[in-house]
């Protein structure tokens, strides 16, 4: 009887030590709920879109015709790495070029030229998120 009650005693000592905090590492770590990387990326990226992108990509990338390519269906996002679609954006797309959707130039930056290299990563993330 007497073990028993020596149990208890500790497991309620151990209980209220761990809901307290008491002491152990684990139970931070445990409380920090985990950031997934990848859609906080694909979340600035949206915002970034809705800025700077939405006027000739159009609502969720479909594209506005005679302006911006439809991105959903694009094979060229598919088919370009990350870092190519980076560079893609920095650089833009003249009207003259055959690949352009029409009357109007992808300007470099997408016409915002304070946009960050993360920035547009975060663009591209969100791209990808489009075409999946």
């Amino acid at each position: 009887m007497k073990r028993t009650a020596t149990a208890v005693a500790l497991a309620a000592t151990l209980t209220l030590l761990s809901g307290c905090g008491g002491g152990s590492e684990s139970s931070e770590t445990a409380a920090t709920p985990a950031v997934d990387a990848n859609a906080f990326a694909k979340a600035k990226g949206k915002v970034i879109y809705n800025k700077t992108c939405i006027a000739c990509h159009g609502e969720g990338g479909v594209g506005v015709e005679n302006l911006g390519k439809n991105w959903v269906v694009s094979e060229f996002i598919a088919n370009a790495t990350d870092e190519e679609l980076v560079e893609f954006i920095k650089v833009g797309r003249p009207i003259d070029d055959p690949m352009s959707a029409g009357k109007a130039p992808m300007p470099p930056y997408g016409g915002d030229p304070t946009l960050t290299d993360e920035d547009l990563q975060n663009i591209v993330v969100y791209m990808r998120s489009l075409h999946e």
